[in-house]
């Protein structure tokens, strides 16, 4: 049984998407996912042009645009990922595709007040 929210292969939506619960997107997304606290998985033959915030997620599809969890990615056998991934771990299959720049690790805090 899905747990979360659910995007089905026959969706197109185009905008922000915000949620508190977990999402499964198997269809199109243009613009943002933003999930703070939940896992965003990205299914095969999914395709999303946008920012994805999340604390963990999972990408099979295609991705153009930036991807940033709060504990993990995953970039699965078979995916495409086209723009900058950070989070404190990464996992990469093999066969999986990934062009664009990687943090792994903790981020690094600035302080703003000595930085000016």
């Amino acid at each position: 049984m899905q747990q979360g929210a659910y995007i089905g292969p026959t969706l197109f939506i185009k905008g922000e998407v915000s949620a508190q619960e977990p999402i499964t997107v198997a269809g199109r997304v243009d613009g943002s996912i933003d999930a703070p606290g939940q896992a965003v998985t990205i299914e095969a033959g999914a395709h999303v042009t946008a920012d994805v915030a999340a604390s963990e997620i999972v990408v099979a599809g295609t991705v153009k645009g930036s991807v940033v969890a709060e504990t993990r990615i995953a970039l699965r056998a078979g995916s495409d990922v086209a723009g900058d991934i950070e989070a404190p771990r990464v996992v990469v299959d093999d066969g999986a595709r990934f062009s664009g720049k990687a943090l792994v690790g903790n981020p690094r805090v600035v302080d703003l007040a000595r930085a000016s």
